[in-house]
């Protein structure tokens, strides 16, 4: 009964998934509608697979008319190079499967649905392997307002070039309200970049010197030395000053 539970409370279905069946059985278009859920499922266990292996931790699976998107329980901090694994080997299980099923309907499906996952649009896949990108040589706020404004930007130009395409506009909108949602959490996400930094001894192998004591300028996988023109200070204690509100100046 426990793991029945689990799973219920793991995966989520979107209300506008149901709409989106529907619609696709009275049109016709149920077999297509199949055939994309079949490579959601094989998208997205390239993805599940790869963070089981990782040892992530599987907070919600969430699926969704335009493909399924799997939450994470874990720290922002964690490193680069396996979120984007994680990132990447749900195209390649769908690219795996395209090569091993001859079938041109599916290959059709497959790639239709690889490009439009593939776009710089949060929360897909591109958008992550970008931001994961920006993250190599951009600071962590930097990176996800970029990432942020980037998915405006592009849900605006496929919108205009669909000549408003029904379906597609439909769809767009729904992932609008996901990057408004992310834009809007922008703060809260980078303050809890910085407090995993000050609560976990997180074991970051590079440092980086920081000439300024700007918070804003923390990177993903590296440890900071700040300094002010005078002295130098460690990541911890302008984190430490921060977190408990001391009122010690340099």
């Amino acid at each position: 009964m426990e793991k029945i539970l689990i799973i219920k409370n793991t995966f989520k279905i979107h209300p506008f998934y149901f709409f989106a069946a529907f619609i696709c059985s009275i049109t016709g278009k149920f077999k297509g509608f199949l055939i994309f859920n079949l490579i959601i499922i094989i998208h997205e266990l390239g993805h599940i697979l790869t963070a089981i292996i990782l040892k992530w931790k599987i907070e919600k699976i969430v699926i969704l008319p335009f493909g399924a998107i799997t939450i994470f329980n874990e720290k922002i901090n964690r490193p680069v190079k396996e979120e984007f694994l994680i990132a990447i080997f749900g195209p390649i299980f769908q690219i795996v499967l395209s090569i091993c099923i001859n079938s041109e309907t599916i290959l059709n499906y497959s790639n239709a649905l690889l490009l439009f996952n593939l776009l710089p649009i949060w929360p897909l896949d591109g958008a992550k392997i970008l931001n994961l990108i920006l993250n190599k040589f951009l600071s962590f706020k930097k990176s996800h307002l970029m990432t942020i404004y980037i998915s405006f930007i592009i849900i605006l130009v496929v919108i205009i070039k669909s000549n408003l395409n029904l379906i597609l506009t439909l769809i767009l909108s729904l992932i609008l309200t996901k990057v408004i949602e992310e834009y809007k959490n922008h703060n809260n996400i980078f303050q809890k970049f910085l407090l995993e930094r000050y609560m976990y001894d997180l074991p970051f192998k590079k440092s980086k010197t920081i000439k300024s004591l700007n918070l804003n300028k923390m990177q993903r996988d590296y440890r900071h030395i700040f300094y002010n023109g005078k002295i130098y200070v460690t990541e911890r204690e302008i984190l430490k000053k921060k977190f408990d509100f001391t009122r010690k100046t340099w």
